[in-house]
């Protein structure tokens, strides 16, 4: 069997695509759009299997699971952009991410030579951290068998974690390796071999998916409103006003006298606003696992 045949699916080239240097500035952008357009349609038939991992995580993910990202260059620094992202978007609690990297952190901003390929460092991590049964790990490897990611989930799964491998090529050992195994076929790059293209895409668009339904299962979504946003800045600050004001009609003096009590978290500040101290406001939302659909309900407002 030739060599190219034996490649992951991403690091084949296209006819398509072999004279793209020869090209149009206008022709390549074209080209290069309608591949993007692809690979977020080629997500499309992974639903099911986002669907079954998703609804895993927050199950096991509970009140001290840690969400764990796993990768090496592109794919760990895509994994690493979702998870940076959790704490100030939905309040998740920064001690229970933890983004592992090939090649250390340092590789976030740079390559670091042969770091892909060290399994040895994988499994230590893995234990370093004392990732566990509470814990979900998600891998991510454009072509399915980046050895440090695999032997990262491997790991994990060994030590009762849920695990997630999500790849876009078939036949990787990656989605063995993971409980949960999402893949989303997107094919020859434009450019062959250039992962941070349709894989990227198709791979940040995944963990979209994942990481924010995850949230909202988890109660930090209310009413398609980000009620655990951390308010740090003026925009902020008056998003969580006009959320406050959007969720009960109060007027803006009684908003703005709600966050102050509830420390700007938009949540708690609309119990206030429906009379409760902030002191009974988070009994209650401790009550009904922090969805204030729940604590709302409970009040019968």
């Amino acid at each position: 069997m030739p060599t190219e045949m034996k490649l992951p699916a991403t690091e084949t080239i296209s006819a398509r695509y072999a004279e793209l240097d020869s090209w149009p500035a206008g022709d390549m952008l074209a080209a290069m759009w309608e591949a993007q357009m692809a690979a977020v349609a080629a997500v499309r038939p992974a639903l099911p299997a986002i669907e079954a991992a998703v609804t895993a995580a927050a199950h096991r993910l509970g009140a001290r699971g840690r969400l764990v990202y796993v990768g090496a260059g592109t794919s760990g620094r895509i994994g690493a952009q979702d998870g940076a992202e959790l704490p100030p978007t939905f309040d998740w609690p920064q001690e229970r991410l933890l983004l592992l990297m090939a090649g250390g952190d340092i590789a976030f901003t740079r390559s670091v030579e042969n770091a892909e390929d060290d399994v040895a460092a994988a499994e230590a991590a893995i234990a370093a951290h004392a990732v566990g049964p509470d814990d979900v790990v998600i891998g991510l490897a454009a072509s399915g068998s980046t050895p440090f990611t695999t032997a990262a989930i491997a790991a994990a799964r060994a030590r009762g974690a849920l695990t997630i491998g999500m790849s876009n090529s078939a036949g990787g050992k990656l989605l063995e390796a993971a409980e949960h195994a999402v893949l989303v076929e997107t094919g020859a790059e434009a450019i062959a071999g250039s992962t941070r293209m349709k894989a990227g895409t198709a791979q940040k668009v995944v963990l979209n998916l994942v990481s924010s339904t995850v949230m909202v299962m988890l109660g930090r979504v209310h009413r398609g409103l980000m009620v655990d946003m951390q308010a740090k800045n003026a925009k902020l600050r008056l998003r969580a006003m006009r959320m406050v004001r959007a969720l009960t009609h109060a007027p803006e003096d009684a908003a703005s006298a709600a966050l102050a009590e509830s420390g700007g978290w938009v949540k708690l500040a609309v119990l206030v606003v429906h009379g409760m101290s902030a002191t009974e406001g988070r009994a209650a939302l401790a009550r009904n696992g922090g969805r204030l659909r729940l604590a709302l309900q409970e009040k019968q407002i």
